[in-house]
């Protein structure tokens, strides 16, 4: 029997981990958007109502993430059928936690239930990005591919885009804090230099294979030793006040790293299990230094992606 309704949920994102901007990124389950998909007999795709945390969104499907992600499935499927939605904002705007990128996936997941021949995930990462692109001004995946697939995961290339989930060490988890102010995602992108010296190049290119590398085999110290963003960072460091300090506070409290998630103003640490509590301590004070209430959380770096929650 044809699914005339389903409803999804995807996860939260932590992007870049530091070391691999635009290309590297884990989910965060403790948060997400929720998005209801249902079958219209008038072609076409319609926002139907935005809830939740983020209300202020754009209803016109083309200006929408989840909306213009579902057009672009929609055109290239050539769909007898429209399609009409509803999104439940968990993740706030501006975060630093990917939720454009999760109504993006959230929309897709929940349409390709709808479908006749459902579609490999692959190609809803594909749609999910020209929605991702609406926010964020480019097409990158590294949100992306984390809230749908789940994990820690590495994304090469855009229109041929292959995702590769790296395997995090036992015993690892990421301290996540969200201060309460904004930073837009474009405006991150905006500041950042176009050329990048050749010293940083290398040194960037050897931390990220470091990380990985140490992710594959277990090697604490080379994940320590790795966590180091020299490219990205400095430049968007003076968009959260007190950063260094609280990257600091997170390091002296046992953090393997401490880096920016995505573009800010959200701080994320990994550490060991029996040193979360002290460094989420750690990074919460120094927040508070800055007179900046947070939310926080600790969530297993390896967590599920999105999935269809009711149908």
């Amino acid at each position: 029997m044809t699914v005339q309704r389903a409803t999804a949920f995807a996860p939260a994102s932590v992007a870049n981990v530091a070391i691999g901007f635009d290309i590297l990124g884990f989910s965060v389950n403790a948060l997400g958007d929720t998005v209801t998909v249902a079958r219209s007999a008038t072609p076409g795709v319609r926002v139907l109502g935005i809830r939740g945390v983020a209300e202020d969104l754009p209803l016109e499907a083309e200006k929408n993430t989840a909306g213009r992600a579902l057009i672009a499935l929609c055109e290239t499927l050539k769909l007898p059928f429209g399609m009409e939605m509803t999104i439940e904002k968990g993740i706030p705007l501006s975060s630093g936690l990917g939720g454009s990128a999760a109504s993006a996936v959230a929309a897709v997941v929940a349409a390709n239930a709808l479908l006749d021949e459902p579609l490999p995930k692959i190609d809803l990462l594909k749609f999910a990005m020209q929605g991702e692109a609406v926010a964020s001004g480019s097409m990158h995946a590294d949100n992306i591919s984390p809230s749908l697939f789940g994990g820690l995961v590495l994304t090469v290339g855009i229109e041929h885009p292959r995702v590769k989930q790296i395997p995090v060490p036992k015993g690892i988890q990421a301290v996540i804090a969200h201060p309460h102010m904004f930073v837009s995602t474009k405006a991150a992108r905006a500041i950042l230099s176009r050329t990048v010296n050749l010293s940083d190049f290398v040194w960037q290119t050897a931390n990220l294979a470091g990380f990985i590398s140490g992710c594959y085999t277990d090697d604490l110290d080379m994940i320590r030793a790795s966590f180091q963003d020299v490219v990205i960072e400095p430049q968007r460091q003076l968009l959260i006040p007190g950063f260094a300090d609280i990257r600091n506070a997170a390091m002296a409290a046992g953090a393997l790293g401490c880096s920016i998630s995505g573009a800010g103003p959200t701080m994320f640490a990994l550490c060991l299990d029996a040193d979360a509590q002290g460094v989420r301590n750690a990074m919460v004070s120094q927040f508070a230094r800055q007179d900046l209430k947070v939310d926080d959380w600790i969530v297993a770096v390896q967590s599920e992606g999105a999935r269809v929650v009711a149908s």
